[in-house]
């Protein structure tokens, strides 16, 4: 394909994936506002996200994997189109069984497109150096886009209504949709007669579906309810089952040779636990903005603005010359090292803290997550061969999506938890609830730092080809030490 074809491939898959991430933060800042004038019950507020979010992270491997037998742009166009619908349809509910059905099916699309995503940029990029600038352009998208989200959502929730954070998705959808119809490189897939293994997609997808409800719902019932324990023995049936399928079937839906590759299985690890930090350090600063230091919901957005601008510069300015410079676990190692940095510092937030002083520090080391995340995708990507792409793609992407729901849900629990502790003692309400953030954000930090320990133990830089090698100043037979 030619380089001006890739570029706009890359733009149309970026563009449907910024969509898509978007939609998943964009609605938070709403959600007061859609309470008010729905007439919703906290418990029934809680489900406008976690709808979305139970069908995205279930249905993750179960696309990715059809994605491989029926053709990922046709995955890709569907999924755009399942989502744009389902967001005209959140846009026009009037009820809250509606909005909640909607939500669901706009997760079900995103998690079509967003499955084969970055298996269609292993294909459409073969190169080592390209492949490094597409992986660091798609991972600004996701790594900025929940920030931007939040912006976006305050400003058109104050200025128009709720109904319009769905409604912008109408002209995005519709044209990444047309335009993936005519740029992306057509795929015939593998076929189903090579076979979908359908007991093993219910097994996994019941089992993802159920594990991440059981996550979310820790926030309601606590970590040791006999509702979450329960839920978690069927979950962890319903995996297992799934795993004594794949080591049976004919053509299993995820065949266990995909965790051979010490990077597939290594980074997906290091992932999980570095988007687990990172999705509870979001969600928990915009508490402590909105809740301790009372700001509204667009200075909210504004005041994270500049992780997102620092993510977004280094995600395409620096991380793919970088790894072709260093190699990708280098790199990896280099930004989990600052994210730790940059959650560590506010272990000792104070309750008046200062923004420049006290948080704008932190908004600009978070930067080390474009780095992370470019390099960790680079390494998770290259243990993908051309018939799995979709595959580890899938996986790649439902690792992230259960990273981010169990940060949400520990981090959460443990910050509501501390801050009851100090509110029975005496504490303030604005230094209790900074005191609970300390735990949250020591336990970010831990997480964090396991993940380089891991990343360091376990990663390779990928082998490649001599003459790649030469084009990389990198010798080919040489992992990075």
């Amino acid at each position: 394909m030619p380089a001006p074809s890739r570029s706009a491939a890359l733009v149309v898959l970026c563009a449907g994936m910024l969509m898509i991430i978007l939609d998943g933060s964009i609605v938070t800042v709403a959600l007061p506002a859609i309470q008010r004038d729905l007439d919703l019950s906290p418990a029934s507020l809680t489900w406008i996200v976690n709808s979305y979010m139970i069908a995205f992270g279930g249905l993750l491997l179960l696309a990715g994997r059809l994605g491989d037998l029926l053709g990922r742009k046709r995955m890709f166009v569907a999924g755009l189109a399942v989502f744009t619908v389902a967001s005209l349809l959140c846009g026009v509910s009037t009820g809250q069984d509606m909005l909640i059905a909607m939500r669901f099916v706009q997760g079900a699309g995103g998690a079509m497109a967003s499955a084969v995503s970055l298996g269609m940029i292993v294909t459409h990029f073969p190169e080592p150096r390209e492949r490094a600038r597409a992986i660091g352009a798609f991972s600004f998208v996701g790594a900025a886009g929940a920030s931007i989200g939040s912006v976006l959502g305050g400003i058109l929730t104050q200025a128009v209504s709720w109904h319009w954070i769905f409604f912008i998705n109408l002209p995005i959808g519709a044209a990444a949709a047309l335009l993936a119809v005519r740029v992306l490189a057509p795929d015939q897939g593998l076929g189903l007669r090579v076979g979908a293994d359908a007991l093993g997609a219910v097994l996994v997808t019941g089992g993802l579906m159920l594990g991440v409800y059981t996550i979310v719902e820790t926030s309601r019932y606590g970590w040791t309810s006999a509702h979450t324990l329960g839920l978690a023995a069927v979950t962890i049936v319903l995996l297992a089952g799934f795993i004594m399928r794949q080591a049976t079937a004919t053509a299993p839906l995820l065949p266990l040779r995909t965790f051979r590759s010490r990077n597939v299985t290594g980074a997906n690890l290091v992932q999980v636990l570095m988007v687990s930090a990172m999705f509870g350090f979001q969600i928990l600063i915009a508490l402590y903005l909105q809740n301790v230091r009372g700001y509204g919901a667009a200075e909210t957005g504004l005041a994270m603005l500049p992780a997102a601008v620092t993510i977004g510069v280094v995600s395409l300015g620096f991380s793919a010359r970088l790894i072709g410079r260093f190699g990708e676990r280098r790199v990896l190692l280099a930004g989990i090292a600052l994210l730790v940095a940059a959650i560590g510092l506010l272990t000792r937030l104070p309750v008046h803290a200062g923004y420049v002083v006290d948080l704008l520090p932190t908004m600009i080391l978070a930067g080390g997550f474009g780095l992370a995340i470019s390099a960790v995708t680079a390494l998770g990507m290259s243990g993908a061969g051309a018939a799995d792409a979709g595959l580890v793609s899938g996986l790649f992407n439902t690792s992230q999506q259960v990273g981010g729901a169990l940060g949400v849900a520990v981090l959460s629990t443990f910050a509501a938890a501390r801050t009851r502790a100090l509110l029975a003692t005496g504490h303030d309400r604005a230094s209790a609830l900074t005191g609970g953030f300390h735990v949250a954000f020591g336990i970010g930090t831990g997480l964090l730092l396991i993940a380089f320990v891991l990343a360091a133990a376990v990663l390779r830089r990928p082998r490649v080809p001599a003459a790649r090698a030469a084009e990389e100043e990198v010798p080919a037979a040489s992992p990075a030490a």
